[in-house]
């Protein structure tokens, strides 16, 4: 068996978020759907529009790679989106629906910011120059929602569901 390197486990991870992003883009309409709030709403319809890019993005990273633009399942993600499905069934016409909605949706960016930080390093140290830009155009992108999110949560979301 060859030896595993950081090229091959920087491609791994690509599959990793490769597939979390388009489980994600799935994801978002369902919770936008069932947010109360219509700045939560927004705000995944928003995210919606940007996972697109980002999928187009890391289309390109393994373009750039010369390798098929394919998925590994992330057991990661399925779990998180999983515990917001949860959220939905549970407080659905609840005060506290929009929180638990607008906490999953962090845990989401929380694991992309994750993901997104160790490849754009990993890519740089392996000299992929070109795979770093677009990583870090992403990485920006979702720490920027975080940020919208935790924004949303402390004035408005997290104070009407209490």
């Amino acid at each position: 068996m060859a030896e595993k390197d950081l090229n091959e486990l920087f491609v791994d991870t690509l599959k990793d978020i490769y597939y979390a992003e388009k489980q994600i883009y799935k994801s978002l309409p369902k919770m936008a759907k069932a947010a109360n709030s219509d700045q939560l709403r927004a705000a995944f319809e928003k995210h919606h529009d940007e996972t697109e890019g980002q999928i187009e993005r890391l289309e390109k990273i393994f373009e750039l790679l010369g390798r098929p633009a394919r998925g590994k399942k992330c057991d990661a993600i399925e779990g998180i989106l999983d515990e917001g499905k949860e959220i939905m069934d549970e407080y659905a016409d609840t005060p506290a629906l929009d929180a638990g909605l607008l906490a999953a949706a962090q845990a989401v960016e929380h694991y992309e910011i994750s993901r997104y930080g160790t490849l754009k390093t990993w890519a740089s140290k392996l000299g992929h120059k070109d795979a770093v830009k677009l990583l870090d155009e992403t990485l920006a992108e979702e720490k920027k929602t975080d940020d919208a999110l935790s924004k949303l949560a402390v004035s408005a979301v997290n104070a009407e569901a209490a």
